[in-house]
């Protein structure tokens, strides 16, 4: 039986870095409609607002660990570390609304990338299917650890 993608999350962990991964956590961070205030890219096509912020589950991080790769919140890249979201099964066009006023908008399922054979090089063959969204800003705002994050509108019929 397939599991319903969960409506609500709390952000786990907010990470930005000067580039490339690992980024790490900060205890809040203003994100604008380019992205997080203080993040950087390596790669051009992480430049854009279409793809100012990144969502990853702390559940498939958990399950990386016990496969036994060497992640942790923002080891991978991600600016938002979820937990209880199930953000892979977000759809493109999916509006998600964070408690301390964020409004994002699901723009594509992030793809593993050569980068992560800093951690290890079969995690991107691996992390298929469990390496969270990418999405653009809305209503831009402060965000930080300890907020919810709701589904509040649905690209598909739940």
């Amino acid at each position: 039986m397939p599991s319903m993608t969960t409506r609500k999350g709390t952000i786990v962990s907010v990470n930005t870095s000067g580039g490339g991964i690992p980024k790490l956590p900060v205890e809040q961070c203003e994100v604008t409609l380019s992205g997080l205030a203080g993040d950087e890219h390596n790669h051009e096509k992480h430049r854009s607002p279409m793809v100012a912020v990144s969502l990853l589950d702390e559940e498939d991080l958990r399950d990386l660990k016990d496969e036994g790769f060497d992640v942790y919140p923002g080891a991978t890249g991600e600016n938002v570390t979820v937990r209880g979201m199930n953000v892979d099964e977000l759809s493109i066009g999916d509006v998600l609304q964070f408690s301390g006023g964020l409004r994002v908008e699901v723009t594509k399922m992030r793809k593993p990338c050569y980068v992560l054979d800093a951690i290890d090089p079969e995690l991107k063959k691996v992390i298929v299917g469990r390496c969270g969204v990418m999405a653009k800003v809305l209503e831009p705002a402060v965000v930080s650890a300890g907020e919810v994050i709701e589904v509040v509108e649905s690209a598909t019929p739940v």
